[in-house]
């Protein structure tokens, strides 16, 4: 089953079934969102069928939540539990020091939450994720309704002092109206090509009135599992500075198939 799926979906399978080999019984996880982490949510559930693992999840949004507990896992909330052992979730891109940008799913304001709550994260990818520079993937900025507009034109007019190619940016949208993320905020897209110094422009944005949190994790990804369609996965350690190689068996079909038959 697992060799009948694209070229892209078996490099993100590959990557998740690696990261749950990082879970062990008892441990508070949060659950990622987005295409690769649901991957992932499917890769746990059947760890937890099989072997009996007693986890806790707190989810970054309401459709992996409502995933979660469709394959049988526990999920609470975030204020249950105060503290994380342990984050997996997906990327847009990862830069050599393990740099994110998050938020192409929109959930990037939880998302950053739960991460930073954890005491590791590791993020999932398919290999195309990879990327020497930060900034081909538009960066999301999550920011209130109220005045929108003006937040950003202060974004854009905040941008020229930055080290960035490009200064523009879009509203979400979802069938023709601005996309609401789980907290009621909207969603501004920047595009910018390449950002020079990400962590500086983290901590600008931050400061401009009307804006929630910006798709920027600097310094809050411990590992990064990346897949490959061949089924090889590259583990990145950022604390060891070590890239171990393995690979995982294309031909065992499990039950994580069997909600999607």
């Amino acid at each position: 089953m697992v060799a009948e799926l694209s070229p892209i979906d078996r490099a993100k399978y590959v990557a998740s079934r690696r990261s749950v080999d990082f879970v062990e019984d008892g441990m508070k996880l949060g659950l990622g969102t987005g295409s690769t982490a649901a991957w992932m949510v499917r890769c746990l559930a059947e760890r937890v069928r099989e072997e009996g693992l007693k986890v806790t999840c707190v989810s970054t949004s309401t459709r992996t939540a409502a995933l979660g507990r469709e394959l049988g896992l526990k999920v609470v909330t975030m204020d249950e539990v105060t503290w994380l052992d342990l984050t997996i979730d997906g990327a847009d891109e990862i830069d050599p020091a393990l740099n994110l940008i998050k938020g192409g799913g929109a959930a990037l304001l939880q998302e950053k939450i739960v991460a930073t709550a954890s005491d590791r994260m590791i993020v999932i990818a398919d290999a195309a994720k990879e990327v020497a520079t930060l900034g081909a993937f538009p960066l999301p900025v999550e920011v209130v309704p109220f005045g929108w507009k003006t937040t950003q034109a202060l974004i854009e007019e905040t941008l020229f002092s930055l080290d960035v190619s490009e200064r523009s940016s879009t509203l979400r949208l979802q069938d023709g109206a601005p996309l609401r993320t789980d907290e009621g905020h909207f969603i501004l897209d920047l595009h910018l090509q390449r950002i020079g110094n990400p962590r500086q422009l983290a901590l600008v944005l931050n400061q401009i009135p009307g804006v929630v949190e910006n798709g920027l994790f600097v310094d809050i990804c411990d590992v990064a599992i990346i897949g490959h369609a061949d089924g090889r996965v590259v583990v990145r350690d950022i604390s060891s500075g070590q890239a171990d190689e393995s690979r995982v068996d294309l031909t065992q079909s499990g039950n994580i198939f069997a909600d999607l038959e």
